[in-house]
């Protein structure tokens, strides 16, 4: 089965490194026009030059917008950059996030308002912007990033694991809305997959082995016996934004090797 995103144009928020950059790499080989969304311009950059000189179809574009999606304001400055230089907004991967998580009672406010602001209210806030087009073209695509978390939270995770299970219901509660207008929003929890956050993962814990060595160490704990791939997980997302997914909504997807113990 061969999935098409031509005449699709796609913001990848967090869209630099690792997942993200994976997802805007499958979607522009695909045929969109993507838009991937981080902070720092050079990383972007970077990204921008490394999948523009990937084959793609006829069509398919990669743009870069610097925006710090925690603000609102520059989150709305960016969504009107991209739709007049892109077009209309039809798929939003919302995959910003960091890996933040502290005993309960080492949380302050501020820590809380942090992880709220960055997880859970970018994406309110970006998909408040992208509704109206997509209700009224009668077609639309809201891909929340999230992780098994959400589902199977453990002792100090949070507070990524409160966060991350209201990005779960926003999804369900968005899936409802909706589905009558052709709007299908969907979540893909995430569990141990090979990113950036493992390589700094790596590099904090000091150990005296290579990173393909401490990879390969992490992945025995898990059913399948090793790490998922970016990739893997892009080809999920592709499948959801692409219209062999027509019939698929308010889904929270397991990506982890069987690791989580909730369905």
């Amino acid at each position: 089965m061969q999935l098409t995103l031509s005449g699709r144009t796609a913001i990848i928020t967090g869209g630099s490194l690792g997942l993200g950059q994976a997802m805007a790499q499958a979607f522009y080989q695909a045929g969109a026009r993507v838009a991937i969304v981080a902070r720092r311009e050079n990383v972007l950059a970077e990204t921008k030059a490394a999948i523009a000189a990937t084959e793609a179809p006829i069509g398919a574009r990669i743009e870069a917008f610097a925006c710090d999606v925690a603000d609102g304001g520059a989150l709305s400055r960016m969504h009107d950059a991209v739709v007049a230089t892109l077009g209309p907004v039809d798929i939003v991967v919302n995959n910003a996030g960091k890996a933040v998580a502290k005993p309960f009672e080492k949380l302050t406010d501020q820590d809380w308002q942090d992880d709220l602001d960055l997880k859970l209210m970018a994406a309110v806030r970006l998909t408040r912007l992208v509704w109206p087009g997509m209700v009224a073209r009668r077609w639309g695509r809201v891909i929340n990033i999230l992780n098994t978390f959400a589902k199977a939270p453990g002792a100090n995770t949070s507070p990524t694991s409160v966060t991350r299970a209201a990005g779960m219901a926003l999804t369900k509660v968005l899936a409802g809305e909706g589905a009558p207008h052709n709007v299908l929003v969907n979540a893909l929890l995430i569990g141990l997959i090979r990113s950036d956050q493992i390589r700094r993962q790596w590099e904090r814990s000091g150990a005296n082995q290579d990173l393909e060595t401490f990879v390969a160490e992490f992945g025995k704990r898990l059913p399948m016996g090793r790490m998922g791939e970016a990739g893997e997980c892009a080809s999920t997302a592709l499948f959801l934004a692409s219209e062999a997914a027509s019939y698929v909504t308010g889904c929270a997807i397991n990506m982890d090797g069987g690791m989580c113990p909730v369905v």
